[in-house]
């Protein structure tokens, strides 16, 4: 019994953090999101690249870092699919901002990842994305075929 309610006590952020359901952003951050769903769908690394500031970067899994937005648009060509992104948590406190996520492939599917994106206010009062930080929730199919 006591391991029990240990293994329980241990588990509940666990469980209520994969229970937590979208958390409304503000408009132009959200508006970002969708910009970013829509690009990724539609395989258009030009307008993905759009999204982020000159300076900014990609941090994706298996992959060096990559910044600029020319090198972003070089990065994510030939990248892209159904791409459904909702916020958990949010800040911003003058130019600098951050959402972090959850993304899947469809709306009402499990959740495939997280990600934190880590936003500016560019000279032009615009929000940018400085760097985006995705993970997996799924193991590396070579881990799995080693059991580790």
């Amino acid at each position: 019994m006591k391991n029990l309610i240990a293994i329980l006590i241990f588990a509940l952020p666990i469980n209520l953090f994969a229970a937590q359901g979208e958390i409304e952003a503000p408009k132009e951050f959200t508006e970002i999101l969708r910009r970013y769903e829509k690009a990724w769908e539609a395989r258009d690394a030009i307008s993905l690249s759009g999204l982020f500031a000159e300076d900014g970067f990609v941090l994706s899994n298996y992959s060096v870092p990559v910044q600029g937005r020319e090198n972003i648009q070089e990065f994510y060509k030939g990248r892209g699919g159904t791409l459904y992104l909702r916020v958990i948590s949010w800040a911003k406190e003058g130019t600098i901002g951050y959402m972090i996520g959850a993304y899947a492939s469809s709306e009402d599917g499990p959740d495939l990842g997280k990600f934190t994106l880590t936003l500016k206010k560019n000279e032009n009062g615009t929000w940018g994305i400085f760097s985006d930080m995705d993970n997996s929730d799924r193991r590396p199919r070579k881990q799995i075929q080693q059991g580790e």
